[in-house]
């Protein structure tokens, strides 16, 4: 498989992606900016966090009591630890009740656990209704943004596949392609025995699951098909409904700039005595997946995202390479720290290494998680063995000032001797730079590195008769 270097070194090479990347992240950075100056906005946003906060406290705890409330609700609850105890907790509950199409709301929960080609593989219909998701679907494709699934998508692309679909040509035109969408999928909501969605919040005191959505497809899903099956991770529990009053606008605000989407649905339960609507079965699945292991750990704040994706628009390394040259479900800085922690260190160990530490995802995101702090932490605690032992045998000499003095001479006279000396972009003509350090290639291949001096300060400052 591709490297990371490889990937990336493809994704900036590609014009049609770089035009847009700039694009839609640079109209989601605006609309946030402006969205979020509000000093009241700034109050949502300390009372958001500390809400998390409250959550990841006691996770354990108020899962227990969420499972409390939805059971006696009526919903059905199932725990499970993998993904693939997902995959058969959900395949088991269509085969069971005979379901043969199911439509799905947007939801990186399912994308994390791969349940599409799960359920495709026993024969049954999965349809995306999410129009990004849905594009992205046809093209065969993941997604790129947690926001925008299909921004690298250009109108050209769209329209052959959504031509592909009808049978027929279509002109490129957005209205036209959105309409053929929504006509195509009317027509699998009203035919759908299972709907599918993930869960933005869930409280613990009413049960009421929480789904946020400009398209409204989240609502069809949820309340045409007679099952309606919901995948939480188990951090989107949150103590009381009372709290989305802070939690909604704040991941509205940072996701697309929007004071409110267009629809915000709660589901309590499945449909009651006298209910015009909803599932006649509602089944909420607990997806630990790795997290429960990240309470009480360093990295144990990172389970506060809110997934909004304010991170991806600020990162220098996403807006230049996108969400596929990740090759993870969940991109950006918050990926590059989630895949490797949710994996065991068994997947993206060289994620944290896309990040330039500028810490602006650390100011950008709304519940105050230190991901610049969780990146450099992850590239030490994933380093491997080797790199392990010779940083830690650094850290040692440098310890002591007989061994950084001896060190850094002798670092300094095989530099000179070993590094081919080149001119400088900055000084043209300077014979002090490096075009290569041995053992240090990937640094000094992208900058210019200067020589150490001839003689170095503490050995001038003694001959000039200071103290040793």
């Amino acid at each position: 498989m591709a490297s990371l270097s490889e990937r990336a070194r493809a994704a900036v090479a590609d014009d049609q992606l770089q035009e847009a990347l700039g694009s839609l992240t640079g109209v989601l950075r605006r609309l946030t900016r402006a969205a979020t100056d509000d000093p009241r906005v700034a109050e949502r946003r300390e009372r958001a966090a500390a809400v998390r906060r409250e959550t990841l406290a006691d996770l354990p705890g108020w899962l227990d009591r969420l499972e409390r409330t939805l059971r006696a609700q009526g919903t059905t609850v199932h725990r499970a630890g993998t993904a693939d105890d997902v995959r058969k907790i959900v395949l088991g509950i269509a085969q069971a009740e005979g379901v043969e199409l199911v439509v799905k709301g947007k939801s990186m929960a399912t994308e994390e656990v791969h349940l599409n080609p799960a359920l495709e593989a026993a024969g049954i219909e999965v349809v995306e209704t999410d129009l990004g998701e849905y594009i992205v679907q046809l093209a065969g494709e993941t997604p790129s943004h947690i926001v925008g699934p299909a921004l690298h998508k250009r109108l050209p692309e769209i329209t052959a596949l959504f031509s592909r679909v009808v049978g027929r040509d279509l002109p490129e035109d957005a209205e036209v392609l959105c309409a053929v969408a929504r006509q195509v999928l009317r027509e699998k909501f009203f035919s759908a025995g299972m709907g599918i969605t993930g869960a933005n919040f869930v409280a613990a005191d009413t049960g009421t699951v929480v789904l946020v959505t400009n398209e409204g497809n989240g609502r069809m899903c949820s309340t045409l098909p007679r099952i309606h099956v919901v995948v939480m991770p188990v951090e989107k529990v949150i103590p009381r409904l009372a709290d989305i009053a802070d939690l909604v606008p704040v991941l509205t605000r940072w996701a697309t700039g929007q004071a409110l989407t267009t629809y915000v649905t709660m589901i309590t339960g499945p449909r009651g005595h006298g209910d015009v609507d909803g599932p006649e079965q509602l089944h909420v699945v607990f997806l630990d997946g790795g997290r429960l292991r990240l309470t009480g750990t360093a990295y144990a704040d990172m389970l506060a995202c809110i997934r909004c994706g304010a991170c991806l628009n600020v990162c220098p390394v996403y807006r230049k390479i996108g969400g596929h040259a990740y090759d993870a479900v969940y991109s950006g800085p918050m990926g590059a720290v989630l895949t490797p922690l949710l994996s065991g260190g068994r997947e993206g160990r060289d994620l944290p290494g896309a990040s330039s530490l500028c810490g602006a995802c650390t100011d950008a995101c709304p519940v105050h998680i230190p991901l610049a702090d969780h990146l450099v932490r992850l590239r030490a605690d994933l380093r491997p063995r080797r790199r392990r032992v010779v940083w830690g045998a650094w850290a040692r000499l440098w310890a002591r000032p007989r061994g950084y003095r001896g060190s850094t001479r002798w670092a300094g006279r095989l530099a000179r001797l070993f590094a081919r000396h080149r001119a400088s972009a900055a000084t043209p003509g300077a014979d002090g730079w490096a075009a290569s350090v041995p053992g240090a290639g990937g640094w000094a291949g992208a900058r210019d590195v200067p020589l150490p001096a001839q003689e170095a300060f503490r050995d001038w400052w003694v001959r000039r008769g200071g103290a040793p």
